[in-house]
């Protein structure tokens, strides 16, 4: 069965002709060769477009590069790039006619000097250029530099909910505790068994993504990186900074590692799509606060298979969800904090600090959302709705519990629904 990826086909569509260089980023093994090489090329199909204007190459097949008189073999023996102009000259020799020309690139790290070659084709009026690229060498703080502000990029997750149990043969309730396990990188769909799915996660992890970041910035080993990827795990949904790291690092790992090194650590990770970095937004003072912040993992699944699959805290799993679905529907998201003074019994005043666990912003558009595992009493829900009555704002405010729920608001006007509903409804925030 095919997972659609709609949104992301959409995203493509409305960029078709708009004289940028379509840059498709994202997690590796999340779906974008597929998404550009068969759901977008069969959308141009049915478009009317005919094939031989509709160019498809990969800078990772053997097949691709014999075409050109290049050979994938020798290529990795010999440590060298793709030459450029037998690319050129190939597609040179593709373009026959002055109508339109879809170029769709896969790979395109893997061509020599690639970012002349494409801005060289911004330059021909019939020729619309799609463009992946692997995270090791192509990342999207990359491509600012890269393709001189003529990039637009299309960041692809991996798959969110809905999608996934587009795919699912089972019930919501199977398809959520499946996707909370295993989380959502495409091929997991058609695997039989969960021993191949933890074997699969396990060996990417290690294999690929780290690897990667090794490769990239000439890391000496993972150990280090790894063992920070491990804590970051083991800490999704709390607060977090370098400094408190560091000293994880000599209380658990025992070892030292200094701040700058951290940080540095925490930005490759981001690079490579394998975590997101949740500023807090102080909501009374409008303004941000660098320090702690939270991580999420862009797969849950991926996280799981880091921990070798212990500690796996519902409650965090949840909130992790709940943050990559809001970005998946194209929110910024930060961590809310609401400052208040309170008077204390003796009539003195303390400040007191409520957290929100997200606020998703979107143009004008901004909601409050609170990630509540269960509410079992009304002292409960007064605990978790506790910041959002300090905001004194008008902005949509939503409690997302676990269990099944129809939407429905409390007596303060609060919405509450089930996690289910939430996720598998594109506009459930608006109920």
């Amino acid at each position: 069965m095919e997972i659609k990826r709609e949104k992301y086909l959409n995203k493509l569509i409305d960029r078709k002709h708009n004289g940028l260089i379509k840059i498709i980023t994202g997690i590796r093994r999340c779906g974008k060769s597929y998404l550009l090489n068969n759901i977008f090329y069969k959308h141009l199909i049915n478009e009317g477009i005919f094939p031989d204007h509709i160019i498809r190459f990969a800078f990772d097949s053997g097949d691709d590069l014999d075409l050109i008189g290049e050979n994938l073999i020798e290529l990795d023996i010999e440590g060298r790039r793709v030459n450029p102009k037998k690319f050129m000259d190939y597609i040179s020799m593709k373009i026959k006619d002055d109508n339109m020309y879809y170029l769709l690139l896969d790979e395109v790290q893997n061509l020599g000097n690639f970012e002349a070659v494409l801005n060289g084709y911004l330059r021909k009026p019939n020729l619309d250029v799609y463009v992946t690229g692997s995270n090791s060498k192509f990342l999207s703080s990359d491509i600012i530099t890269e393709f001189e502000g003529r990039g637009d990029e299309i960041h692809v997750m991996p798959l969110a909910f809905s999608e996934f149990f587009a795919a699912f043969n089972g019930s919501k309730e199977d398809a959520l505790d499946e996707y909370s396990l295993y989380g959502g990188l495409p091929a997991l769909c058609s695997m039989k068994n969960d021993e191949q799915k933890l074997n699969y996660l396990q060996s990417q992890m290690k294999n690929v993504y780290l690897k990667d970041i090794v490769t990239r910035y000439h890391l000496n080993n993972d150990e280090n990186i790894g063992e920070l990827l491990d804590i970051l795990a083991s800490g999704i949904s709390t607060l977090v900074n370098p400094p408190k790291l560091v000293n994880t690092f000599k209380s658990v790992k025992n070892a030292s590692i200094s701040v700058n090194t951290i940080s540095s650590y925490i930005e490759y990770l981001q690079e490579a799509f394998l975590i997101s970095l949740a500023k807090r937004y102080d909501v009374k003072r409008k303004k941000y606060i660098n320090t702690p912040f939270k991580i999420y993992f862009e797969d849950i699944g991926l996280r799981n298979a880091r921990l070798n699959f212990r500690q796996l805290e519902q409650t965090h799993t949840m909130e992790n969800i709940i943050y990559n679905e809001l970005r998946y529907r194209g929110f910024n998201v930060d961590v809310g904090v609401v400052e208040v003074f309170e008077k204390k019994e003796d009539g003195s005043r303390t400040k007191r600090q409520y957290e929100i666990d997200f606020i998703a912003n979107k143009g004008s558009n901004r909601y409050y959302i609170q990630s509540a595992y269960e509410i079992v009493s009304e002292g409960k829900l007064a605990k978790e709705t506790r910041s959002f009555d300090k905001t004194d704002d008008s902005f949509k405010k939503i409690i997302v519990v676990a269990q099944s729920m129809k939407p429905r608001r409390n007596e303060k006007g609060y919405l509450v629904m089930g996690i289910k509903d939430f996720l598998l409804n594109d506009n459930s925030l608006e109920f």
